[in-house]
């Protein structure tokens, strides 16, 4: 074999020999990268259980904070709870008229309801939050409010029962002075044996206030379970009033009015009950002729919630009242 040939194949056997091992080399590489695809499948597939467990806790996170308000009180799902045929009545009026020509429902209160002709509006935002058993603000207590007198002048108990408007004294209505002065020119009006209901909110809270201003003596009703006290600037709101009555009647007056808490109350499940609890505590009052409140909301008495039927009993009139001025 000539020489050039024996360099041809010895370099033919040298490249063999190369390809040999380039092959051996790709073959360790393909192993390596098949086992790299399994670790990586594997790290995804362990990823994708971490990602389920984190979409569930997540799940798990915002329920917990749907059963919770921003102060992290609990709060009850209602979202199965029927709503009453009026309030349904009232639903689908917003859809069908409020919410699509941009209107509200106006009407007025009369005189005899508060001291004072007002005119008011109920938004569809009002109804909507009512409906879904939500916080409910002033508006909505004083629409009921002029609902349960028309109950008082049906049972005569006009002279007896007497209401102040909650919208014009709770907190960021007005100073202390000028709230004080409306409560005392309701006062004024009575004979003296008149009680009168005044729903407060200090602020996120409603409570009941009754004063008897004859006796100067105030009771306190409040929703919310555990030893509850009044809220110090509606203390002053009603002893500054009950100062300026006694002025007015000429009497010197105590030295301090006196306040009773009835703690005999039902009291709210959760953290937004408490405006429809007030609506109810009122109407239970108006609803006994004899006015034996304090007997019944005294100490001992059974602070178990109200059942959901006797607060839909309140929602099913504020609907059926507010339903009688749908255009």
């Amino acid at each position: 074999m000539p020489y050039h040939d024996i360099l041809k194949y010895g370099a033919l056997d040298n490249q063999d020999e190369e390809k040999k091992e380039e092959n051996k080399d790709e073959q360790k590489m393909g192993e390596k990268k098949d086992e790299g695809k399994k670790e990586e499948k594997k790290e995804n597939k362990d990823e994708g259980k971490e990602e389920d467990t984190n979409v569930e806790e997540k799940k798990e996170e915002k329920q917990d904070e749907e059963k919770h308000d921003e102060e992290g009180n609990e709060v009850v799902d209602y979202s199965n709870v029927e709503v009453p045929s009026s309030l349904q009545s009232l639903c689908g009026y917003v859809e069908t008229t409020l919410k699509p020509q941009g209107k509200i429902m106006t009407f007025n209160i009369e005189k005899e309801v508060f001291g004072a002709d007002r005119g008011t509006f109920v938004l569809h935002e009002d109804i909507t939050q009512f409906a879904g058993m939500e916080e409910i603000g002033a508006t909505v207590v004083a629409v009921y409010m002029r609902c349960l007198y028309d109950l008082l002048r049906e049972a005569n108990m006009c002279s007896m029962v007497g209401f102040i408007d909650p919208a014009q004294v709770s907190a960021n209505a007005g100073s202390l002075t000028d709230r004080s002065r409306i409560v005392a020119s309701r006062l004024q009006k009575t004979d003296g044996e008149q009680i009168f209901m005044m729903p407060y909110n200090p602020g996120r809270h409603w409570v009941l206030l009754i004063v008897r201003a004859k006796r100067e003596t105030v009771y306190f009703l409040d929703p919310l379970p555990g030893n509850r006290v009044v809220d110090e600037e509606g203390k002053n709101i009603v002893n500054s009033a009950l100062k300026i009555y006694n002025s007015h009647i000429g009497r010197p007056g105590r030295k301090a009015p006196i306040w009773k808490t009835l703690p005999g109350t039902p009291k709210q499940p959760s953290s937004v009950e408490c405006g429809y609890y007030v609506m109810r505590f009122m109407r239970e009052i108006i609803m006994d002729p004899s006015l034996e409140f304090e007997k019944k909301f005294a100490k001992g008495k059974d602070q178990a919630p109200y059942p959901q039927a006797a607060i839909d009993e309140v929602r099913k009139e504020w609907a059926e009242f507010v339903c009688l001025h749908m255009d």
